[in-house]
Protein backbone atom coordinates (compact mmCIF):
# COMPACT_ATOMS: atom_id res chain seq x y z
CA UNK A 1 0.00 0.00 0.00
CA UNK A 2 1.67 3.44 -1.01
CA UNK A 3 1.73 5.57 1.84
CA UNK A 4 0.85 9.44 0.81
CA UNK A 5 1.74 12.45 3.07
CA UNK A 6 0.67 15.77 1.82
CA UNK A 7 2.55 18.87 2.92
CA UNK A 8 1.16 22.27 2.67
CA UNK A 9 1.00 25.42 4.91
CA UNK A 10 1.99 28.94 5.16
CA UNK A 11 4.90 29.92 2.85
CA UNK A 12 8.42 30.38 4.72
CA UNK A 13 7.42 28.00 7.36
CA UNK A 14 9.60 25.49 6.08
CA UNK A 15 8.36 23.11 3.26
CA UNK A 16 11.27 23.00 1.57
CA UNK A 17 13.54 21.47 4.59
CA UNK A 18 10.50 18.95 5.09
CA UNK A 19 10.69 17.86 1.70
CA UNK A 20 14.40 17.22 1.75
CA UNK A 21 14.47 15.02 4.75
CA UNK A 22 11.57 13.41 3.65
CA UNK A 23 13.55 12.76 0.22
CA UNK A 24 16.21 10.95 3.06
CA UNK A 25 13.93 8.83 4.56
CA UNK A 26 13.32 7.11 0.91
CA UNK A 27 10.39 9.41 0.12
CA UNK A 28 9.45 10.33 -3.42
CA UNK A 29 9.06 13.45 -3.15
CA UNK A 30 7.32 15.99 -5.37
CA UNK A 31 7.28 19.83 -4.93
CA UNK A 32 4.33 22.41 -5.71
CA UNK A 33 1.81 19.56 -7.70
CA UNK A 34 -1.52 20.78 -9.13
CA UNK A 35 -3.83 19.73 -6.49
CA UNK A 36 -5.90 18.37 -9.18
CA UNK A 37 -2.98 15.52 -10.47
CA UNK A 38 -2.94 14.30 -6.67
CA UNK A 39 -5.54 11.26 -6.97
CA UNK A 40 -4.44 10.38 -10.30
CA UNK A 41 -0.58 10.45 -9.78
CA UNK A 42 -1.30 8.47 -6.10
CA UNK A 43 -3.13 5.39 -8.60
CA UNK A 44 -0.54 5.71 -11.19
CA UNK A 45 2.49 5.20 -7.90
CA UNK A 46 -0.25 2.34 -6.44
CA UNK A 47 -0.05 0.85 -9.99
CA UNK A 48 3.41 0.63 -10.63
CA UNK A 49 4.82 -1.75 -8.00
CA UNK A 50 8.28 -0.07 -7.36
CA UNK A 51 10.28 1.96 -5.14
CA UNK A 52 7.49 4.46 -5.17
CA UNK A 53 5.88 3.22 -2.07
CA UNK A 54 5.91 6.23 0.10
CA UNK A 55 4.41 9.85 -1.59
CA UNK A 56 5.50 13.13 -0.02
CA UNK A 57 3.03 15.63 -2.52
CA UNK A 58 3.85 19.38 -1.26
CA UNK A 59 0.73 21.83 -2.33
CA UNK A 60 0.46 25.05 -1.58
CA UNK A 61 -0.60 28.32 -2.84
CA UNK A 62 2.43 28.77 -4.87
CA UNK A 63 0.12 26.63 -7.30
CA UNK A 64 -2.20 29.95 -7.60
CA UNK A 65 -5.78 29.63 -9.22
CA UNK A 66 -4.97 25.64 -8.71
CA UNK A 67 -4.35 25.57 -5.29
CA UNK A 68 -8.35 26.16 -4.88
CA UNK A 69 -9.26 22.81 -5.74
CA UNK A 70 -7.37 21.54 -2.87
CA UNK A 71 -10.19 21.11 0.03
CA UNK A 72 -12.33 19.46 -3.12
CA UNK A 73 -9.30 16.91 -3.60
CA UNK A 74 -8.70 16.14 0.29
CA UNK A 75 -13.07 15.24 -0.22
CA UNK A 76 -12.26 12.99 -3.51
CA UNK A 77 -9.23 10.86 -1.77
CA UNK A 78 -11.75 10.31 1.60
CA UNK A 79 -14.41 9.35 -0.52
CA UNK A 80 -12.39 6.96 -2.68
CA UNK A 81 -10.77 5.49 0.49
CA UNK A 82 -7.50 6.58 -0.44
CA UNK A 83 -5.76 6.70 3.15
CA UNK A 84 -3.34 9.49 3.54
CA UNK A 85 -1.74 12.21 6.62
CA UNK A 86 -1.94 16.03 5.63
CA UNK A 87 1.01 18.03 7.35
CA UNK A 88 0.52 21.44 7.85
CA UNK A 89 3.28 23.79 8.12
CA UNK A 90 2.38 27.16 10.27
CA UNK A 91 4.56 29.58 11.97
CA UNK A 92 3.81 33.55 13.47
CA UNK A 93 3.60 36.75 11.21
CA UNK A 94 7.27 38.36 12.68
CA UNK A 95 9.27 34.91 11.97
CA UNK A 96 7.61 34.63 8.20
CA UNK A 97 8.21 38.23 7.90
CA UNK A 98 12.01 37.84 8.94
CA UNK A 99 12.58 34.88 6.91
CA UNK A 100 11.08 36.81 3.57
CA UNK A 101 13.00 39.97 4.75
CA UNK A 102 16.94 37.00 5.08
CA UNK A 103 16.25 35.37 2.03
CA UNK A 104 15.05 38.23 -0.09
CA UNK A 105 12.66 36.13 -1.86
CA UNK A 106 8.73 37.40 -3.05
CA UNK A 107 6.09 35.94 -1.43
CA UNK A 108 3.70 33.64 -3.66
CA UNK A 109 0.69 35.90 -3.34
CA UNK A 110 2.88 38.72 -4.26
CA UNK A 111 0.01 41.41 -3.80
CA UNK A 112 0.27 45.33 -3.94
CA UNK A 113 -0.31 45.97 -0.01
CA UNK A 114 3.34 44.56 0.93
CA UNK A 115 4.14 41.38 2.88
CA UNK A 116 2.01 41.62 5.98
CA UNK A 117 -1.02 41.99 3.90
CA UNK A 118 -0.28 38.97 1.83
CA UNK A 119 0.44 36.54 5.03
CA UNK A 120 -2.95 37.79 6.15
CA UNK A 121 -4.78 36.35 2.66
CA UNK A 122 -2.45 33.27 2.88
CA UNK A 123 -3.62 32.75 6.27
CA UNK A 124 -7.46 33.18 5.25
CA UNK A 125 -7.45 31.13 2.13
CA UNK A 126 -5.59 28.08 4.19
CA UNK A 127 -7.59 28.34 7.34
CA UNK A 128 -9.98 25.60 6.30
CA UNK A 129 -6.96 23.35 4.84
CA UNK A 130 -5.51 23.54 8.36
CA UNK A 131 -8.25 22.24 10.31
CA UNK A 132 -8.21 18.84 8.31
CA UNK A 133 -4.42 18.76 9.12
CA UNK A 134 -3.44 15.40 10.74
CA UNK A 135 -0.34 17.33 12.21
CA UNK A 136 0.40 20.71 12.61
CA UNK A 137 3.78 21.66 13.27
CA UNK A 138 4.84 25.27 14.41
CA UNK A 139 8.10 26.38 13.54
CA UNK A 140 8.50 29.86 14.76
CA UNK A 141 11.14 29.25 17.01
CA UNK A 142 12.25 25.26 15.86
CA UNK A 143 16.01 25.40 14.33
CA UNK A 144 16.38 23.60 10.71
CA UNK A 145 17.78 20.69 12.76
CA UNK A 146 15.18 20.67 15.13
CA UNK A 147 12.92 20.62 12.33
CA UNK A 148 14.45 17.90 10.62
CA UNK A 149 14.49 15.45 13.88
CA UNK A 150 11.00 16.19 14.44
CA UNK A 151 9.99 14.93 10.45
CA UNK A 152 12.36 11.69 11.58
CA UNK A 153 10.74 11.10 14.70
CA UNK A 154 7.16 11.15 12.80
CA UNK A 155 7.91 9.54 9.25
CA UNK A 156 11.17 8.21 9.90
CA UNK A 157 11.56 3.81 9.78
CA UNK A 158 11.73 3.48 14.03
CA UNK A 159 11.97 7.32 14.18
CA UNK A 160 15.86 7.33 12.61
CA UNK A 161 16.89 7.64 8.79
CA UNK A 162 18.38 4.76 7.01
CA UNK A 163 21.70 3.57 7.58
CA UNK A 164 24.40 6.26 6.55
CA UNK A 165 25.99 5.21 3.31
CA UNK A 166 29.97 5.18 3.46
CA UNK A 167 32.06 4.61 0.07
CA UNK A 168 35.92 3.64 0.20
CA UNK A 169 37.32 4.70 -2.74
CA UNK A 170 40.67 4.24 -3.67
CA UNK A 171 42.17 6.22 -7.15
CA UNK A 172 45.77 7.64 -8.38
CA UNK A 173 46.33 11.48 -7.92
CA UNK A 174 47.76 11.13 -11.83
CA UNK A 175 44.31 10.55 -13.03
CA UNK A 176 42.79 13.62 -11.27
CA UNK A 177 41.18 14.18 -7.69
CA UNK A 178 37.07 12.22 -7.45
CA UNK A 179 34.92 15.03 -7.16
CA UNK A 180 32.69 13.66 -4.72
CA UNK A 181 34.49 13.26 -1.96
CA UNK A 182 33.83 14.51 1.62
CA UNK A 183 37.21 13.84 2.48
CA UNK A 184 40.31 12.29 1.09
CA UNK A 185 43.69 10.88 2.76
CA UNK A 186 46.99 10.86 0.02
CA UNK A 187 48.87 7.97 0.72
CA UNK A 188 52.02 8.76 -1.17
CA UNK A 189 54.37 9.10 1.61
CA UNK A 190 53.97 5.28 2.24
CA UNK A 191 56.63 3.13 0.26
CA UNK A 192 55.93 2.34 -2.97
CA UNK A 193 55.60 -1.35 -3.92
CA UNK A 194 56.13 0.19 -7.47
CA UNK A 195 59.10 0.66 -7.37
CA UNK A 196 59.92 -3.26 -6.42
CA UNK A 197 60.47 -5.28 -10.10
CA UNK A 198 58.42 -8.42 -7.99
CA UNK A 199 55.39 -6.27 -7.30
CA UNK A 200 55.25 -3.78 -9.73
CA UNK A 201 52.97 -5.28 -11.96
CA UNK A 202 50.76 -6.73 -8.63
CA UNK A 203 48.19 -4.26 -7.08
CA UNK A 204 46.77 -4.13 -3.50
CA UNK A 205 44.81 -6.71 -3.48
CA UNK A 206 47.66 -8.84 -3.78
CA UNK A 207 49.17 -10.75 -0.74
CA UNK A 208 52.78 -10.19 -1.76
CA UNK A 209 51.66 -6.64 -1.78
CA UNK A 210 49.75 -6.38 1.53
CA UNK A 211 53.15 -8.16 3.13
CA UNK A 212 54.92 -5.50 1.62
CA UNK A 213 52.88 -2.08 3.33
CA UNK A 214 52.20 -4.35 6.47
CA UNK A 215 55.93 -5.19 7.05
CA UNK A 216 56.63 -1.19 7.20
CA UNK A 217 56.43 0.64 10.47
CA UNK A 218 54.65 3.54 8.87
CA UNK A 219 52.31 1.66 7.41
CA UNK A 220 50.87 0.64 11.14
CA UNK A 221 51.16 4.17 12.19
CA UNK A 222 49.28 5.87 9.69
CA UNK A 223 46.44 3.26 10.03
CA UNK A 224 46.04 4.08 13.75
CA UNK A 225 45.71 7.48 13.67
CA UNK A 226 43.48 7.00 10.63
CA UNK A 227 41.25 5.15 12.84
CA UNK A 228 41.11 6.88 15.36
CA UNK A 229 40.14 9.66 13.41
CA UNK A 230 37.70 7.78 11.57
CA UNK A 231 36.31 6.27 14.53
CA UNK A 232 35.44 9.53 16.18
CA UNK A 233 33.97 11.44 12.96
CA UNK A 234 31.50 9.09 12.16
CA UNK A 235 29.42 8.99 15.08
CA UNK A 236 29.50 12.67 14.12
CA UNK A 237 27.91 12.59 10.55
CA UNK A 238 25.83 10.05 11.68
CA UNK A 239 24.14 12.49 14.32
CA UNK A 240 24.42 15.70 12.10
CA UNK A 241 21.99 13.38 10.01
CA UNK A 242 24.18 12.65 6.93
CA UNK A 243 22.82 10.21 4.65
CA UNK A 244 26.13 9.53 2.56
CA UNK A 245 29.93 9.64 3.10
CA UNK A 246 32.48 9.62 0.59
CA UNK A 247 35.74 9.16 1.84
CA UNK A 248 39.03 9.07 -0.90
CA UNK A 249 42.62 7.50 -0.50
CA UNK A 250 44.87 8.32 -2.98
CA UNK A 251 48.63 7.01 -3.83
CA UNK A 252 50.33 8.07 -7.38
CA UNK A 253 48.91 5.94 -9.69
CA UNK A 254 46.06 4.15 -7.60
CA UNK A 255 46.87 0.65 -7.85
CA UNK A 256 49.16 -0.23 -4.80
CA UNK A 257 48.88 1.95 -1.63
CA UNK A 258 45.87 3.32 -1.68
CA UNK A 259 43.83 0.38 -2.71
CA UNK A 260 45.32 -1.51 0.55
CA UNK A 261 44.35 1.31 3.16
CA UNK A 262 41.48 1.39 1.31
CA UNK A 263 40.72 -2.37 1.89
CA UNK A 264 41.79 -1.90 5.33
CA UNK A 265 40.08 1.20 5.97
CA UNK A 266 36.46 -0.70 4.48
CA UNK A 267 37.25 -3.56 7.17
CA UNK A 268 37.48 -1.32 9.93
CA UNK A 269 34.24 0.51 9.30
CA UNK A 270 32.41 -2.96 9.33
CA UNK A 271 34.11 -3.87 12.71
CA UNK A 272 33.23 -0.77 14.35
CA UNK A 273 29.09 -1.66 13.13
CA UNK A 274 29.10 0.43 10.39
CA UNK A 275 28.06 -0.76 6.36
CA UNK A 276 30.93 0.10 3.92
CA UNK A 277 31.48 0.17 0.47
CA UNK A 278 35.15 -0.03 -0.97
CA UNK A 279 35.81 0.57 -4.60
CA UNK A 280 39.18 0.68 -6.46
CA UNK A 281 38.52 4.03 -9.34
CA UNK A 282 41.62 3.35 -11.10
CA UNK A 283 42.97 -0.07 -10.39
CA UNK A 284 42.57 -1.22 -14.09
CA UNK A 285 44.32 1.48 -15.24
CA UNK A 286 47.69 1.58 -16.64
Amino acid sequence: MTKTLLITGMSGAGKTQVMRTLEDLGYFCVDNLPPTFIPKFIELCMKKQDDSDKLALAVDTRGGKFFGAFDEVLDQLTSEKIPYELLFLDADDSTLIRRYKETRRRHPLNGKNGLSADISQEREILRKVRTRATTIIDTSKTTTKQLRNRIISLYGTNGSLPAMTIVVQSFGFKFGLPLDCDMVFDVRFLPNPFYDPALKEQCGNDPAVVSFLQEKPVTGKFEKKLYDLIQFLLPQYVQEGKSQLMIGVGCTGGRHRSVYIANSLGKFIESCGYKAKVMHRDLMKK
